[in-house]
C-alpha cells in the first residue's frame, strides 16, 4: 500500500501541516523536524502526488521549457539538464517547441499557461528576446527564468558571456597567424548572434586589424546555411585562411565545403565553432569549439526558477575554448 502524507507525519512524530511544510520547502520548521520528516519519508518510500501537493501549496508541480532553437543537440542538452534539477523536487517538466516567428506565438505561450497551470517557464533564445513574451508573462505573473546571451538584463537569467567566448575564439585563430578570418554570424534579430559579431569585431580591433565587411556572412544556426555562407567567403578573391562560425552546426557545413573543395583542414582552413555540441566531436576533422555547457545552463536556469524569491539573481556560467584538430597555423601565401 502506498504510503500517505499521514503516515510521514505519524512516522516523524510531527502533524501533517509540519511534513506540508517540508514538501513544499517552506520556512518555519526547525532543522530538527525537517530532518526526522525527510527520514520517514526515505524509510517509507513516500512519494507524494502532485494533486495533494497543489492542493497544499497552491501548485502544479509542473515547468515548462519554450524553445525555438534547429540544433538536436542544444535542445537535448537543454531538456536534460532541466529534468535533472526538476526530478530532484519531483517538479514535471513539459518541453514545448515554438516557432519564435509565428504570428500567434503570444497566444500559444497564453494558452500554455491557461491550460496546464505551470509554475514558471524557462525561455530560451530566440524566445528569449521577444520583450511581448515577458510583458506576457509579467501580466499573467508567471515566474520565469531566460537563456541569455548575456547578464544585462533586468530579470531572472542563465548566461555566458558570448562576447568574451567569441572575442577568445578569435583571438586564437589570430595567434596562429590568420590575417584574414571569416565569420558566419547567426541571424542578426537574435541578441546571442550580435554579442558573438561584437566579440569577433573587437578581437580584430584589439590586434590592431581593420575588419573587413566582406569576411561576415549570415547563417541561420543550420548546416545548410554555414555551407553557403562557406561557399561565399571561399570565393573571395582574397578569401579568408580561417573561418569561424557561430555555432557547431553551420561550422560542419564550412567544413563540408572545404572537403568538397578538395581543401586540407587545417592546412589550407582552419574551421571554428561555438556550442560544443556532440556534432563537434563526430565531424573529421573535430572541432575547436567554445563549449558552452547547454545541460548546466538547462540545470542552472530550473533551480534559479525553483529557488525561493529572494535568491533568484542572475548566474553566469563559464565557456571553455577547446581546441581540437580543425585549426592550426596559417598557410603560406
Amino acid at each position: 500500500m502506498r504510503a500517505t502524507i499521514k503516515d510521514v507525519a505519524q512516522a516523524s512524530g510531527v502533524s501533517i501541516k509540519t511534513v506540508s511544510r517540508v514538501l513544499n520547502k517552506q520556512p518555519r520548521v526547525s532543522e530538527k523536524a525537517r530532518k526526522s520528516v525527510q527520514q520517514a519519508i526515505e524509510t517509507l518510500n513516500f512519494r507524494p502526488s502532485a494533486a495533494a501537493r497543489s492542493l497544499v501549496g497552491h501548485r502544479t508541480f509542473q515547468i515548462a521549457l519554450a524553445c525555438d532553437n534547429p540544433s538536436p543537440f542544444y535542445v537535448h542538452e537543454m531538456q536534460a539538464g532541466i529534468h535533472e534539477r526538476c526530478r530532484q523536487d519531483g517538479v514535471r517538466m513539459i518541453a514545448q517547441p515554438y516557432d519564435h516567428r509565428a504570428e500567434g506565438l503570444i497566444e500559444e505561450i497564453a494558452s500554455l499557461i491557461d491550460t496546464t497551470g505551470i509554475d514558471g517557464l524557462i525561455l530560451t533564445p530566440p524566445i528569449s528576446d521577444r520583450q511581448d513574451i515577458l510583458d506576457l508573462l509579467a501580466r499573467r505573473e508567471v515566474s520565469y527564468v531566460r537563456v541569455t546571451p548575456s547578464g544585462t538584463v533586468e530579470t531572472s537569467a542563465v548566461f555566458i558571456d558570448n562576447q568574451a567566448a567569441a572575442n577568445a575564439m578569435t583571438r586564437h585563430l589570430l595567434a596562429l597567424g590568420h590575417q584574414r578570418i571569416g565569420f558566419v554570424m547567426g541571424h542578426p534579430s537574435y541578441a546571442g548572434s550580435v554579442a558573438r559579431h561584437a566579440g569577433y569585431v573587437a578581437a580584430l580591433v584589439e590586434s590592431g586589424r581593420t575588419p573587413d565587411p566582406k569576411l561576415v556572412r549570415e547563417g541561420g544556426y543550420d548546416f545548410a546555411s554555414g555551407a553557403a555562407a562557406a561557399e561565399a567567403l571561399l570565393a573571395l578573391a582574397d578569401a579568408p585562411t580561417a573561418i569561424f562560425a557561430s555555432n557547431d552546426e553551420m561550422a560542419a557545413g564550412v567544413l563540408s565545403v572545404a572537403h568538397r573543395r578538395g581543401m586540407a583542414v587545417p592546412g589550407a582552413l582552419s574551421v571554428a565553432g561555438f556550442g560544443d555540441d556532440a556534432l563537434a566531436s563526430f565531424v573529421w576533422p573535430p572541432l575547436t569549439t567554445i563549449r558552452q555547457p547547454t545541460r548546466q545552463m538547462g540545470f542552472q536556469a530550473a533551480d534559479l526558477l525553483l529557488a525561493p524569491a529572494q535568491d533568484k539573481a542572475s548566474r553566469e556560467v563559464p565557456f571553455e575554448l577547446i581546441r581540437r584538430e580543425s585549426t592550426g597555423g596559417a598557410p603560406r601565401r
